[in-house]
């Protein structure tokens, strides 16, 4: 069977996001630059590179300026060297070509499990809301990355927008715990050692890492293995000391009923 290049599989989700973006579906794009729908299919699932002449008829037709093109070189430049386009250290494209994200998160619920009425309260902004609906898509994607969130128990008690939005926000989180490639658990509130900030560790699909840290001023983004086996280790931590998953479905539904009913 051949490997996936993740570069190519970057690239394929970075057209998805734009396509979806304007409104179209695979086959009026494949009308609007002259190839197949197929074609379109192959170059989204990262089983193709396209030449640099389609990445700028896209940008053409997704009205996206030079984003593809751009993509497209660094992507060049990145099999050239063995090593990551520059585009590839944004999270949030590192996130969509991902086998498995792993996840903390100490104030508020992960932005992938987060339901809307819950996320417009934290973004207050449209657009940033789009965004994160639409990084959601990943929950349901074929190949579905295993991903397992676990959230300190405060987060389940913070109220986000009122008792009406964390009551649907927490029977969000039952639904989500019941997919088969999704883990969620709570840690109890106490000391947990070596776990000092939220992060996300994303597995690409050739097993390298990309670990995402919550700072005061945003965030940062990094490969090193050194900053990686550091989140893994906090990561495993975590796990053993948070509850399983059926005891977290328990508590999440006590918590609607004694708080947020």
């Amino acid at each position: 069977m051949q490997r996936i290049k993740p570069e190519f599989q970057s690239f394929g989700a970075e057209v998805r996001r734009l396509r979806k973006a304007a409104g179209l579906n695979q086959q009026r794009l494949a009308d609007l630059v002259n190839v197949t729908r197929s074609y379109i299919t192959q170059v989204e699932c990262g089983r193709t590179r396209c030449r640099r002449d389609l990445a700028l008829r896209l940008d053409r037709a997704l009205k996206s300026g030079t984003t593809l093109a751009e993509a497209w070189d660094e992507l060049l430049e990145s099999i050239k060297s063995d090593k990551y386009p520059e585009f590839f250290a944004n999270f949030p494209r590192a996130e969509q070509s991902a086998s498995m994200l792993r996840s903390y998160e100490d104030r508020v619920v992960y932005g992938l499990f987060q339901s809307e009425a819950y996320a417009r309260v934290l973004l207050n902004d449209d657009d940033a809301l789009k965004n994160r609906m639409r990084r959601q898509e990943i929950l349901n994607r074929l190949p579905a990355p295993s991903i397992t969130g676990v959230m300190d128990e405060t987060v389940l008690y913070r109220e986000v927008g009122g008792k009406t939005v964390m009551r649907e926000q927490l029977e969000r989180l039952l639904e989500l715990s019941e997919m088969s490639n999704l883990n969620l658990q709570v840690a109890p509130i106490r000391y947990i050692r070596n776990v000092w900030a939220t992060f996300t560790i994303a597995t690409l699909p050739d097993q390298r890492q990309v670990v995402y840290t919550a700072k005061a001023y945003g965030g940062e983004t990094s490969s090193s293995p050194p900053h990686v086996a550091l989140a893994n280790e906090a990561m495993a931590t975590l796990q053993a000391e948070a509850l399983n998953v059926r005891d977290t479905r328990a508590l999440i539904r006590r918590v609607i009923e004694e708080r947020w009913t």
